[in-house]
């Protein structure tokens, strides 16, 4: 596979301090989504060319890349969610978007906190962009809760496996180190470990036409793209409960603890 030149006015150099003092407050408070962006920033130097080489050298990946479909604004658009059949990967990034309150033009408006390059009109920034806004398609073909510290980290591992970038490396790693601390068990550890293993061994999502793929059944999605059930990240939730499941949440382990009760009780 060919090297391709950097990114255009790029030194090349992680920025380790900026990357600390976010590892730092995304600790501290797992809800702060901006410090994630910030790691990335300073961490993941030389991995959009990396992965866009990758991307054209794939069967589809040159009409792909030629088509430059920005996604966010497909996400975003509520007649395209709508249009999914039921079983397939769009239904269920539809109940997802609909769970979590989440949506697309959101992780944008987030990321853009950031000064970074994702918004120029340069092939590595829409592959950078491409990551980004799959992101929450990834927590379903996982299985990964978006809403839980412990499915964060797991598919962080996952993403660090299948797109490299020492950002998502970090953040796994520091989250499964602190969750030993916490938790009092290796459990929560073990999951994210299961899910960088898991990443290993899947095909390379990133190549994949999210167009065509949304329209596919999940069960068969999951198959094809050998994405295993996330054994070790199920036992973790059982075990370790709501609240040590997003031990990194303040918010998040508030209201799994105001759960609890009422799911006992039923």
């Amino acid at each position: 596979m060919a090297k391709l030149p950097p990114f255009p006015g790029t030194t090349g150099r992680r920025d380790w301090p900026t990357a600390f003092d976010a590892i730092k407050k995304l600790l501290a408070n797992g809800d702060d989504t901006t410090q994630v962006f910030r790691i990335m920033r300073a961490l993941n130097v030389g991995n959009a060319p990396m992965n866009y080489a990758r991307l054209i050298a794939t069967e589809q990946g040159g009409r792909i890349a030629y088509d430059q479909v920005e996604l966010a604004r497909r996400f975003s658009d509520p007649a395209f969610v709508a249009s999914f059949a039921p079983g397939t990967v769009g239904a269920a990034y539809r109940d997802f978007l609909e769970t979590t309150g989440y949506s697309a033009d959101g992780l944008v408006e987030v990321s853009r906190l950031v000064p970074s390059e994702d918004d120029l009109a340069h092939p590595y920034a829409w592959f950078g962009r491409r990551v980004r806004d799959t992101h929450d398609i990834w927590h379903v073909l996982t299985g990964y809760k978006a809403d839980e510290s412990m499915g964060e980290a797991a598919l962080v591992a996952f993403s660090y496996a299948q797109v490299g970038g020492l950002g998502w490396a970090l953040i796994g790693s520091a989250a499964a180190l602190k969750s030993i601390r916490v938790t009092g068990s290796r459990l929560f550890a073990k999951a994210v470990w299961e899910g960088y293993r898991h990443g290993r061994k899947a095909k390379w999502i990133s190549g994949e036409d999210y167009l065509t793929l949304l329209h596919e059944p999940l069960d068969a999605a999951r198959a094809r793209l050998g994405i295993a059930t996330p054994v070790a990240y199920l036992h973790a939730q059982r075990e370790l409960g709501p609240e040590l499941a997003s031990y990194l949440s303040t918010q998040r382990a508030a209201n799994a603890a105001a759960v609890a009760p009422q799911q006992i009780a039923a």
